[in-house]
């Protein structure tokens, strides 16, 4: 075997356990969702598993980036479009409906976020893990913000960074808000845009009708 093969067959067999991983905390949760029952949905052994991973937690963390990833990705191909040309000419409110669009998480990406958060909260370990990861989306999120703000020759009241770690916490705190409500997505969406147009219009100059160049 190919050490081109050897890696394709490891990322292949992490994918699976971390698919396998979200389908069972969508059935009962992340402190039930066993080793065992995560390699069983996945057709692996336990072996399999810890040759991937030391640790549940570094699963759900694995898993909570790659959620998070996938998200940055579809907002940072509708900016680049944006700020390239490529795009429809769009006011900024335009564009953080288009962020929001992009940016709703299912019930389950909610609930699993939730809870790593809370066993952040309990061990230190998990926490430095949540930390380094929140501090690196803060900071892609705030690259997306200086281009959106460059190309669209706005000013902002506060540092791009703080910014975008506000943003995030809008959108965290409102889509936890929403899967409490009992929302559906439609819903969740217009609140979470409601609230995030708000906190646009109070950061960034010219937000209401400064257009695209």
């Amino acid at each position: 075997m190919t050490d081109a093969t050897g890696t394709r067959r490891r990322e292949n067999t992490r994918a699976r356990l971390l698919e396998a991983a979200f389908d069972v905390f969508a059935d009962v949760g992340l402190d039930a969702a066993s080793v065992e029952a995560v390699c069983e949905r996945a057709g692996f052994t336990r072996g399999a598993f810890y040759s991937n991973f030391e640790s549940k937690d570094e699963l759900f963390l694995e898993l909570m980036t790659s959620v998070s990833d996938r998200k940055l990705a579809t907002i940072t191909g509708r900016v680049k479009r944006i700020t390239s040309g490529e795009a429809e000419p769009a006011t900024p409110a335009d564009v953080v409906q288009s962020l929001v669009d992009a940016a709703l998480d299912t019930r389950q990406g909610v609930m699993l976020m939730s809870e790593i958060r809370i066993r952040a909260m309990r061990d230190a370990r998990m926490a430095a893990s949540y930390r380094e990861w929140g501090e690196g989306m803060a900071r892609r999120v705030a690259d997306l913000v200086e281009d959106l703000v460059a190309s669209y020759g706005l000013k902002l009241r506060m540092p791009a960074l703080r910014f975008a770690q506000t943003m995030l916490e809008v959108w965290e705190s409102t889509s936890v808000a929403a899967v409490i409500a009992g929302l559906d997505d439609d819903a969740s969406r217009a609140l979470i845009s409601e609230r995030t147009q708000t906190l646009a219009a109070a950061v960034v100059e010219g937000f209401a009708d400064g257009p695209a160049r």
